[in-house]
């Protein structure tokens, strides 16, 4: 009997958006009691981008998938399935992917958004490589926006200077056995659900004027529990899905984490023993744009040379739910 070929799922094209606008740390002094020194010290962040008034999670995102499918020379009518990893969609129904679709005119395409919050690229990944794996699908959307300033309480300074706005996407096709994706871990541990929460809005707590007076529609952080998460976790998960693979730190030509703050960067890339040359980093002019951060974040390297042919990656989120997930990329295009 011939042996099965084994086919995995690549990256066939990468593409990102973000809205014009540009907030600065100085801007920030002028809203709450902080310093530009303050908050890059601590989080590594010097600007952000947020939405202008006609910028929304759907908006961003197909301009970002529409950069993605030029990439990889991929028609809208050729995907199989959209994948949107989101936790701000635009309505609570439909599915912003299903928005998406309309916008970019992929109307051959399943779609459906993805809940895991800053994780949402790496379960996007994860869940779409299953698709192409077993020959059900064979071209796959995955994309990752946030619009977080949108659910920010701008009087507060623990959580406003954090988060910025913007998308990224990209697109799946089969590759060969030894290329593409070739390993994921995902967890999630929902002892910790309110650590990082938006409270109201859904239909356990309709948005109110009561709740709107308590801002309870904003978004609230316990900052020192994550950050302590964030630091165990992310290294763990990566070591776990390197391992899974029979590779090593030593094996990784570019570790590419979800942008939330260079601290926790930093201590994630000390856990694998990675030097700073292989750590990508752009948090200082995005911010935490969540789901976003990493396609945003392989973006830029590819574009600025740090991803070549054949090079290992290994990217990692984590965020609300709690949730975290990494992906071990052997990159397969030129």
């Amino acid at each position: 009997m011939a042996q099965e070929h084994k086919v995995n799922a690549g990256i066939l094209g990468i593409g990102m958006s973000v809205p014009d606008r540009v907030l600065t740390n100085e801007e920030l002094e002028r809203l709450v009691d902080t310093t530009d020194e303050w908050i890059f010290t601590r989080t590594g962040i010097r600007e952000r981008r947020i939405c202008g008034p006609d910028d929304t999670s759907a908006s961003l995102g197909a301009a970002a998938a529409i950069k993605a499918l030029e990439s990889a020379g991929v028609a809208p009518e050729e995907l199989d399935l959209i994948i949107c990893g989101t936790a701000t969609p635009d309505h609570p129904w439909p599915s912003t992917a299903c928005l998406i679709q309309q916008r970019i005119g992929a109307f051959n395409a399943a779609a459906f958004d993805l809940s895991a919050a800053c994780s949402g690229f790496t379960y996007g990944l994860a869940t779409a490589s299953g698709f192409i794996q077993n020959g059900s699908m064979k071209r796959i959307l995955v994309i990752g926006v946030d619009t977080l300033t949108k659910q920010v309480d701008w009087s507060d300074r623990s959580t406003c200077i954090l988060f910025g706005d913007g998308a990224g996407a990209a697109v799946l096709g089969p590759v060969g056995p030894d290329t593409g994706i070739l390993s994921s871990t995902l967890g999630a541990d929902g002892r910790g659900y309110d650590q990082i929460w938006l409270e109201a809005g859904a239909n356990k707590a309709p948005v109110m004027i009561s709740l709107i007076a308590e801002k309870r529609q904003c978004i609230k952080m316990k900052g020192s529990e994550v950050y302590k998460f964030a630091v165990k976790i992310m290294g763990e998960a990566c070591l776990q899905s390197l391992e899974k693979v029979g590779l090593t730190s030593d094996d990784v030509d570019l570790f590419i984490p979800h942008q939330a703050n260079i601290r926790i960067i930093n201590a994630a890339a000390e856990r694998m023993s990675l030097p700073t040359e292989k750590v990508f980093v752009n948090v200082q002019k995005y911010g935490n744009t969540s789901a976003a951060s990493i396609p945003i974040a392989m973006t830029e390297a590819l574009e600025t040379g740090c991803i070549k042919k054949g090079d290992t990656l290994v990217i990692v989120g984590f965020g609300a739910g709690l949730t975290w997930g990494a992906n071990v990329i052997r990159w397969s295009r030129d």
